[in-house]
Formats: structure tokens, sequence, C-alpha cells
């Protein structure tokens, strides 16, 4: 394949391509085309799937919304092989799930490769595991890529020259080209849009591998906002890298899966115990350093460290306990209607209020939507 790499501006990376996932919510064509007029992104990549069971509920909104917008589609599937046969079976379900989603055929499926499955494995097993999903899930028409994080790329697994999706943050403003032999940097979780809620991860693309293959219709209108917008992006983004220090974060944490819990912040140090998935976790305290994002847990002897996944700060291996959102009930309301309304399927709305969609539901009574 011709690898074409693109220049860069010597004191902003580019929002060229934006990630969306569940934690993102129903996202509409409107906020994609303000994505692409007023800040450049060409392209976005929508998780597809987790493990061999967990199917994003927003794939296939996001995809048909994004081709409308007129935008480059990929997608993505987070890991938690640990096996050979398992690669291969979750390459089996992200395929089988991908097309249903309506993931066009030539699109890039990528393996999201940051588990503490993976982190358990040798590199030599992580490679042998990673080829096999990506041979796999070719199969189904897509092209293959891994995304992980600087501090695991050559070190947790193996990723060739003029491949790769490489996440690495926070970036000080150098003029430095991050990964610039790679396919794309993902610079930033936090980077914010006009009409958009919450923080995005965005990637510089340093190639055309997830532009190509697909018609587009990409044509940024407002040159000037997309040049003004990314200098602000950049300016609320960047942190020093030389001065990580603890910061208070009070928070309460779900695991997703097991952990293990160190006797001080540091993948060498000793392990105390392994939370099972599904441990409540409270934190006082959070760092980000030797690669990793860690959080500190008061313990009646002392404190106990546990990583919340590569440097990306995106805790992918626990969901915080955030307050609901609420949704009023409004005379002539539905559960399809507050279900579309809030971008889910009835059965979810009814489930997460501990109800049926059988269940009549009254004007002024509040459900979770969020």
């Amino acid at each position: 394949m011709a690898v074409l790499f693109l220049g860069m501006n010597a004191n902003a990376a580019r929002m060229d391509m934006v990630d969306v996932s569940n934690n993102n919510g129903y996202m509409s064509t409107a906020e994609y085309v303000s994505m692409r007029n007023e800040f450049g992104v060409k392209a976005v990549t929508v998780k597809i799937s987790e493990g061999g069971t967990y199917k994003d509920p927003y794939a296939a909104s996001n995809i048909a919304n994004v081709q409308a917008a007129g935008m480059y589609v990929n997608g993505y599937h987070f890991a938690r092989y640990a096996t050979k046969a398992q690669a291969i079976a979750e390459a089996d379900f992200a395929g089988r799930t991908a097309k249903a989603a309506g993931l066009p055929v030539g699109a890039v499926l990528a393996t999201d490769v940051e588990s503490q499955e993976a982190n358990n494995q040798s590199k030599a097993t992580n490679d042998r595991n990673n080829t096999a999903f990506m041979k796999e899930i070719q199969k189904f028409g897509y092209r293959a890529d891994i995304y992980t994080s600087g501090s695991w790329a050559n070190n947790k697994m193996t990723i060739k020259g003029r491949t790769g999706w490489i996440a690495a943050y926070p970036f000080v403003v150098s003029g430095k080209n991050w990964y610039s032999t790679n396919h794309a940097w993902q610079w930033s979780s936090t980077a914010k849009f006009r009409i958009s809620s919450g923080g995005f991860d965005v990637s510089q693309l340093n190639s055309d591998y997830y532009t190509a293959g697909q018609k587009s219709k990409v044509k940024p209108t407002n040159k000037g906002a997309v040049k003004a917008n990314n200098r602000k992006a950049n300016k609320h983004n960047y942190k020093l890298s030389n001065s990580a220090k603890w910061v208070k974060e009070s928070k309460t944490y779900t695991l997703k899966t097991a952990v293990k819990l160190h006797t001080s912040a540091s993948t060498s140090s000793n392990a105390i115990t392994i939370l099972p998935a599904g441990t409540t976790v409270k934190t006082d305290r959070a760092i980000i350093q030797g690669g990793y994002r860690w959080v500190r847990q008061p313990r009646f002897n002392g404190y106990g460290y546990l990583t919340t996944g590569p440097t990306s700060n995106t805790l992918k291996y626990v969901k915080s306990g955030a307050a609901h959102t609420y949704y009023t009930v409004k005379s002539g309301d539905s559960w399809w209607a507050i279900a579309q309304r809030n971008g889910l399927s009835m059965t979810t709305l009814a489930s997460q209020n501990g109800k049926s969609i059988y269940t009549t539901i009254y004007p002024g009574q509040r459900l979770v939507v969020r």
C-alpha cells in the first residue's frame, strides 16, 4: 500500500480522527458535520464490540450518521483475548457485529489491545494473538490494525513500521510529530467540540490508512474555524509530561475486569491482592507515571495502588460511579419515545430503571437515562 505522510503544524497536533463509543452516547449527524466543518475531522472510528459478547449499542447509529455527514468511518474492537483461540473467536464476533451494524467493506476494524488480559501475557503471546485476530478479521473484508499505548508498543507487543494506531499523552508542544511512522497518533482524550458534550479521543493521521478504500465528501467549509479550533484544542489539551504529580481524585470506580492492587504506583511493585471484576474502589489520589494512569485506594493499613489503563487516562479498566442523568416523564411520553430521544433501546431503558417495557409510566416520574 502506498503510504502518504502528512505535514504538521510545528505548534499543533491535528484533529484528523475522532473515536466514539457507548461512553459518548447518541451522536447526531449534525454533531459529526460540526466536527467536519469546524474542526477539520476527516474520519471517525466507532467502537463495535468488546470481548466475546458485548456489542456497542450505538455502533449502528454512529456508522450511519458518520456516513451521512460525508466522513470516513472505521471500527474498533476492545480485545479481551488471552489465547490464539480466543483471538480468533473475538475476531469472528467483531466481524459479524460490524457487518450487522453496517460498517462498510474496506474500512479498518482495529483491535484495541490494552486490557489487563493482554498485560498479563508475554510479548510473544500478544504478538501471536494479535496476528490471529487480524488475519481472521480480514476474512470479513475489513483492513486490520492495532491500537495500543505508546508505552506498550514494541514492549508488550510488536508494532511494525508503517502500521499501528498509537495513544500517547500528555504531550508537550515541541514541534515534534509523534509516531510519524505509524498510521495514527492519538494525542488527547479530552478534546471538546462545539455542539457535542463531554471529552473525545482525537488522533492525528500520519498516513492515508484510515481514509483509504472508501469514498468521502469531506470538505471542511470553514478553514479559518478549523485552524482556530485546532489551536484552541491544543492549548487546552497539552500538559507538561515532566510535571507528573499526585492530584486529588475522590471518586468511586467499579472494576470491569480483575486488576492487581499494588504496594506502590509501579507495575514492578508487589501485588497486595487481585481485585475481582465488580469490586468497588474508592480513591483519593491519581497520577500518570511509568506509562500508566494510577489511582490510590486508602486502606485500613495504608494505601493500595492500581492502574486504570495506559497513560491515555480514559479509564479503560474501570467505570466511574458518577451520578445518573434523569428524565422526567411528560404527558404523552412512552417507553419508545423516551428511549429514542436518549439513544437507548426500550429494553435497556426499562431494565436500568428496574422495570419492563410493559410497566406503565406516569407524568412526573423520573427515569434514569444515563
